[in-house]
């Protein structure tokens, strides 16, 4: 049998306090038998994956569970039998359900893998709800969520998370019990939400089923992988706790895809129909609106959030729309291709519509959800200029583009979050790496892994090369945990939060440094 050592719980988020909302109430306390619907009993808990809420926007959220009695099912049905199954679904402004705000049903069908996304609208800019759903009798956990503010409002702060790259093999989720206890209005996820290889051998030390040894392929073997992960309990709060904004790197896939390109070079209509395969899972557990819905080897990730005034959020997609990485992927310290002025990492669609959003966004911060990192990462302190492949390293033309446009549009506060490397990175962004004087455009700010890479460690032979070969990096640490990040209209500030260890639960949680931008003021300093 698998081991399940942070399996479902079901007891409510209690203790989260309430906030008002000008809405009609529609009900109060339990559900009334008038709204039941007929469904068919289960042999198990058909909210074993959790809940959760996501893409937040002023009036509304996206809601989101999958009904899977038994999610470790081999042919990936999580339990459910090939029939449709309705599910309600309650919004209050009070986790007790006496003031209900809105109801409504939706219905989960085998082919989405009986997952079910209601858009929610109508509800009161920057408040927060609470949300459950029902279906066969029973009840799921209960959610809480919040609505961003009105796009004309100045908010006086954001406080938010990022995470990213949560191998299950490498370690406990340990990092999301912790997010889970932090005051935020969000959580971005940055990518590598899964891993697709086989769970053979593990960090944990505990033995897993054989169904899980294969490398992930066909839409089954996707969604057995979500489940494994889903069933995480400290995942399950962090989802329940807060609204996720969500985007993909590449393990969601493929390690280092690119386009219709797999890492091995599979042939393209196989690898397509991986992708489809892999979209389609990654729609069904995660709390994305219908515009994410895929069609086939397609999905429409690269999406822009506001958060009032404040903050902008521009979600990248750096896989669908690259060119393949240059003098086949690795590292190098003699690729000029990777200076090509033509080469992509974005498409030039989705270029023009971030540039675009550069000119028309009025928020004071304007950050890019990215995956892996856009600064220069020199591995080699000597004259050499030694850079890995997949990252914006090997498309430099374009981030040159990229980071010049931010400045010429007038872009008042440029801040990257990405995720990709399990380390953490406090770094200013260059107009031009070439040029030890160049100016200063931007910040970034790398999120170390949930797990990925195991226990991690504050410093290594190779975090003291990178500082020696980056004057532009400010911090490294190699520990894993998430950033909290806290904005207002004079300062960003970003904290590294991190853990001694994953390989064993129950691992504290610290602050091991902490950096601000202020505003107008490009470039990261100590806090």
């Amino acid at each position: 049998m698998v081991a399940r050592p942070h399996q479902v719980s079901r007891r409510r988020f209690l203790g989260y306090g309430g906030a008002g909302a000008a809405a009609v109430l529609l009900g109060t306390g339990a559900w009334s038998a008038a709204s039941s619907f007929a469904a068919p009993a289960m042999s198990g808990n058909p909210f074993a994956l959790g809940i959760a809420s996501g893409d937040p926007l002023p009036d509304g959220v996206v809601l989101w569970t999958r009904l899977a009695p038994d999610p470790f099912a081999e042919d990936g049905f999580g339990g459910m039998s090939a029939k449709p199954v309705r599910v309600e679904y309650e919004v209050a402004v009070d986790e007790r359900f006496r003031g209900v705000v809105k109801r409504g049903t939706a219905v989960a069908t085998p082919e989405l893998g009986h997952s079910v996304h209601p858009e929610v609208h109508g509800l009161a800019p920057d408040h927060e709800y609470f949300y459950r759903f029902r279906t066969g009798g029973e009840i799921s956990m209960v959610g809480r969520t919040r609505t961003t503010p009105a796009a004309s409002s100045s908010p006086r702060e954001l406080n938010f998370a990022f995470a990213s790259c949560q191998a299950w093999q490498d370690g406990y989720f340990t990092a999301y019990d912790h997010l889970a206890e932090e005051d935020l209005d969000l959580v971005v996820h940055l990518g590598d939400y899964l891993y697709e290889y086989g769970v053979k051998t593990n960090r944990r030390g505990v033995v897993t089923d054989p169904r899980f040894h294969t490398e992930t392929v066909d839409l089954a073997r996707y969604r057995l992988q979500y489940s494994l992960y889903k069933a995480e309990e400290p995942l399950q709060r962090a989802h329940a706790r807060f609204p996720w904004i969500m985007t993909m790197d590449d393990h969601e896939v493929d390690n280092n895809w690119a386009a219709d390109i797999s890492e091995r070079n599979d042939d393209p209509v196989a690898f397509r129909a991986r992708m489809a395969a892999a979209f389609q899972a990654m729609y069904e557990n995660m709390p994305f609106r219908r515009q994410q819905l895929p069609a086939g080897p397609d999905v429409h990730l690269h999406r822009r959030l506001p958060y009032g005034r404040l903050a902008d959020f521009t979600m990248l997609d750096t896989r669908q729309y690259r060119d393949d990485q240059p003098c086949g992927d690795g590292a190098s310290a003699t690729c000029t291709e990777r200076f090509g002025a033509d080469r992509t990492i974005l498409g030039a669609e989705q270029r023009e519509w971030v540039l675009g959003g550069f000119s028309s966004s009025r928020a004071r911060w304007q950050v890019l959800g990215n995956q892996a990192p856009m600064g220069q990462t020199d591995r080699d302190p000597g004259p050499a200029t030694d850079v890995w492949m997949d990252p914006w390293d090997g498309y430099v033309a374009e981030r040159d583009q990229v980071l010049a446009e931010a400045q010429r549009r007038g872009v008042r506060n440029l801040v990257v979050i990405t995720g990709d490397r399990h380390q953490n990175y406090a770094w200013d962004l260059k107009d031009d790496y070439t040029d030890p004087g160049s100016a200063t455009v931007g910040a970034e700010f790398v999120g170390t892994s949930i797990t990925s890479g195991g226990d991690g460690a504050d410093s290594t032979a190779e975090t003291d090369r990178f500082l020696a070969a980056n004057a532009h990096m400010k911090f490294i640490n190699t520990q894993r945990g998430y950033v909290r990040v806290n904005v207002n209209r004079e300062r960003w500030r970003s904290d590294f939060r991190v853990l001694p260890y994953v390989t064993t639960p129950g691992a504290p949680i610290s602050t091991r440094a902490t950096f601000v931008v202020e505003d107008g003021k490009p470039g990261v300093q100590a806090g």
